[in-house]
């Protein structure tokens, strides 16, 4: 008796999860430093879907220390923009890398110096233009049809593995810093 569940949809994001390549390790890298650095707030964002997930995301990064919160990008407008500042950070969820809503944010936060981390399967246009850092997703097929459900796992997944990646970074940091205080005061 097989203790394997053979679920088509189950399995089928489980091999999307397996086809991140190798080739997302400089750019996981780059992403993770770039939002540890920051002082201030990352600031998740993304429509639909990705924004649900954006929303997670951001749950997930306070839970661990590092100050987060979704901003909708659709209902935004200038003043929604002012929240940002430049100690922030971006980090963007967009599957296609071309949802026009999401650009006025971008916009803004890289006109004012805002670091932008974009997750989506498109890293040469659009979107990627504002990106100081683009997570590429490997092509995906969803589970069914159009809808939204294997391209969400693999957003929430790399924003998981950043914010506990970010979290690492930050306490290998702070017990840095408490070892060189403890040093500090033996001499």
């Amino acid at each position: 008796m097989s203790n394997s569940w053979n679920n088509p949809v189950i399995m089928q994001e489980a091999q999307a999860l397996m086809a991140l390549t190798n080739d997302l390790q400089k750019p996981f890298e780059k992403a993770v430093i770039t939002l540890a650095e920051v002082s201030g707030r990352i600031i998740c964002t993304g429509i639909g879907k990705s924004g649900h997930v954006a929303t997670k995301v951001a749950a997930t990064m306070t839970s661990l220390d590092s100050p987060a919160f979704f901003l909708n990008p659709a209902e935004a407008g200038d003043e929604g923009f002012k929240v940002m500042t430049q100690q922030d950070a971006v980090l963007a969820f967009s599957r296609s890398g071309r949802a026009v809503e999401m650009a006025a944010v971008l916009d803004y936060a890289k006109s004012n110096g805002v670091p932008i981390v974009l997750i989506s399967e498109n890293d040469e246009d659009s979107l990627a233009d504002y990106a100081t850092v683009v997570l590429k997703m490997p092509p995906i097929d969803e589970a069914w049809g159009h809808a939204p459900t294997t391209s969400t796992i693999i957003q929430m997944a790399l924003g998981d593995a950043l914010a506990i990646a970010i979290a690492e970074k930050k306490e290998f940091a702070e017990d840095l810093s408490a070892v060189a205080l403890a040093v500090k005061k033996e001499f």
